[in-house]
């Protein structure tokens, strides 16, 4: 697997940064010095006197490289809205040149970096850009985390088609299996026979303090 990555999902809430958080891990067992990057994050709260994000913090924890919150979070927005619609509350436009800048100075330092991306492959971040062209900008392979549930087969396979649209290597899928029920098995199923790229993993639903990494092969 290429050493850095960047994590996208179908959808908002299908437990990307667990995915990430647990591939930072498994990377971390393969030896590697691993830093996290969470470039965009609505939903933020204030603390130390910025706004952050208990995503980006969770990244934080993980990673092996300690960087400054402004890096691994260059863009923090208090509104749980999407990231075009939070920076045009305050007057803020987002630019992948600072967000390039950043990764740019983290690759020096590590060597393996796990982006997660915010809510699915086709987020706006301002009047042009989007998810993708930020995944393009940093020219990463890409992990799409699917929740399993009802719908999960259209999402998918249409997030598979636009990252293969984008240029870009889809280097597998995690299924995050939220249904957990007779359902779960033709679902993954599907999407294994649908999907050229492989499954990294089908991980149940866990706990708050359960670590996803077991879960998944890299």
């Amino acid at each position: 697997m290429t050493k850095h990555v960047f994590v996208t999902g179908t959808d908002t809430e299908v437990g990307k940064t667990r995915i990430s958080v647990g591939l930072i891990k498994v990377l971390q067992q393969q030896g590697l010095k691993v830093a996290a990057m969470k470039p965009v994050a609505s939903g933020c709260e204030w603390q130390d006197g910025q706004w952050k994000n208990e995503d980006a913090l969770a990244l934080i924890q993980q990673a092996d490289i300690k960087l400054p919150y402004s890096q691994v979070n260059p863009y923090a927005f208090e509104p749980a809205i999407a990231p075009h619609l939070a920076a045009e509350q305050i007057g803020q436009t987002i630019s992948l040149n600072r967000i390039e800048t950043q990764f740019a100075a983290m690759q020096l330092q590590a060597d393996a970096i796990v982006v997660e991306g915010a809510g699915g492959w086709l987020v706006p971040l301002n009047d042009k850009q989007t998810i993708a062209d930020l995944a393009k900008a940093l020219q990463l392979p890409v992990v799409l985390v699917v929740a399993i549930k009802l719908g999960c087969i259209n999402h998918a396979l249409l997030t598979v088609q636009a990252i293969a649209d984008s240029g870009l290597t889809l280097v597998g899928w995690v299924a995050n299996d939220f249904l957990q029920d007779h359902q779960s098995t033709a679902i993954i199923q599907s999407l294994t026979d649908r999907i050229s790229s492989p499954c990294l993993g089908i991980v149940p639903k866990l706990a708050d303090n359960e670590d996803a990494s077991a879960y998944l092969n890299l």
